[in-house]
């Protein structure tokens, strides 16, 4: 239940697609997220050269604000991204958003895949890429180090079709500037197995009474943090992403009282669904698309919080202040946010699409695509997609000494991905 993020929420997709379509059990669903898997073979290396950018901006990326389309094609953009966030058909020829926008624009591109948020982080730290589809705590990494480009989003036509609460995320603007285009996001709900009694009480994922699974992550601390501000309001814990040195100490008090107790942490959505689906845990956090595919499954599962607060995040587009292709960057990003790419993203991610107009694309008469429209609308319900912010969601941010104001210092990300490896992954 420890292994890497590998094929990533796409086989959560991909199960729940089989099982739309077949009506399989356990076994079947979890057989195609592992085929998935095994083919989702990365891109070989763009063989065509870089090109010279048409024209230079000293330090950004960002053409001139007056203009309101990107200069000429520089030939090659490199892209780093999950699997399953730029996919070119390797995985399912059905899946292919970057051969369309290699014919349409001239910009080849070069792919880059992550497996996970740490593995992403090292491959940008020399800005040897043009955009990168960034986690929150990547994104507050490359804005306070000044190595992403502030965007001229006027550049970006489909820009506006994404609703203003996400194009205004904490994560992605800094000081009246945008850093980045909203992309896929999500939110967690605590999951049970409602065929077994008693229901689990609030605290069943931290209490040590029933076995639980968490997903393996240095922001779970976030979920601790949002689950003392409910039962000890006398912490003060306000945003669950900006703890103070008590509040992150209670947060990882939680997480440690009863660890060894019967609990585990997935990295694949599946190991999620498996752990709901097998009866191996009585309590899972997961995403809301893990309840449907679970209940797909055969089993009775409920959200034990459908309603209440919990914690979220965003991934956005972002381009490399040293970026050598920022015109093909920028129609990179046009693109991909565009309703086409966006549904099959969403599908294949199990995400929900940050341009809602992804949940409702109509792909014509063609029978595959209207099943993954289809798809897709479902992924949207889980979600609940309607362009307003989900109102009990706190979206995160890459925790940071500075706590907005607040007396005394936060911790940072340094500090919880040491103690986040300290509570799962001890030594000795």
């Amino acid at each position: 239940m420890r292994r890497r993020r590998s094929a990533g929420a796409a086989s959560l997709a991909a199960a729940a697609a089989l099982l739309a379509a077949c009506g399989a059990g356990t076994g079947a669903h979890e057989q195609r997220a592992q085929v998935v898997a095994a083919r989702a073979t990365p891109r070989p290396p763009s063989a065509t050269p870089p090109v010279t950018p048409s024209a230079s901006v000293s330090g950004t990326a960002s053409p001139s604000p007056s203009r309101t389309a990107p200069g000429r094609g520089e030939g090659t953009v490199t892209v780093v991204a999950y699997r399953g966030y730029a996919e070119y058909g390797g995985s399912d020829s059905a899946v292919n958003w970057v051969g369309e926008f290699e014919r349409n624009t001239g910009c080849r591109v070069n792919l880059r895949y992550a497996q996970n948020a740490d593995e992403l982080d090292k491959l940008v730290s020399g800005g040897d890429y043009d955009a990168v589809a960034a986690p929150p705590q990547v994104a507050g990494r490359l804005i306070a180090e000044k190595k992403a480009a502030a965007l001229t989003t006027s550049l970006i036509p489909r820009y506006q079709q994404i609703p203003e609460w996400l194009r205004t995320q904490p994560a992605i603007t800094a000081e009246g500037r945008v850093y980045g285009v909203p992309y896929l996001w999500g939110y967690y709900r605590t999951f049970y197995d409602d065929s077994r009694s008693p229901r689990p009480k609030a605290d069943a994922l931290y209490s040590g009474a029933v076995p639980a699974v968490l997903r393996d992550g240095p922001l779970s601390i976030a979920d601790a943090a949002l689950r003392l501000k409910e039962s000890k309001p006398s912490l003060g814990v306000k945003n669950p992403f900006k703890l103070t040195r008590q509040q992150f100490d209670a947060a990882l008090a939680l997480l440690g009282a009863h660890a060894a107790g019967g609990r585990s942490y997935w990295t694949n959505p599946v190991e999620a669904v498996q752990a709901l689906s097998g009866g191996e845990a009585r309590v899972v956090r997961a995403l809301p698309y893990t309840g449907y595919v679970a209940r797909a499954a055969g089993r009775p599962v409920k959200a034990l919080d459908e309603r209440g607060p919990t914690t979220g995040w965003v991934d956005s587009w972002m381009i490399s202040a040293q970026a050598a292709a920022p015109n093909c960057a920028y129609r990179w990003i046009d693109w991909a946010v565009s309703a086409k790419p966006e549904q099959q993203a969403a599908v294949w991610n199990g995400l929900a699409p940050a341009n809602p107009r992804g949940c409702t694309w109509d792909p014509g008469d063609d029978a595959a695509k209207a099943a993954r429209a289809a798809l897709a609308a479902r992924v949207c319900d889980a979600y609940q997609v309607d362009g307003e912010r989900p109102r009990d969601v706190a979206f995160a941010v890459r925790p940071s000494k500075d706590c907005g104001g607040r007396d005394g210092e936060c911790t940072d990300y340094a500090e919880w991905a040491a103690a986040w490896q300290r509570l799962v992954r001890p030594t000795g």
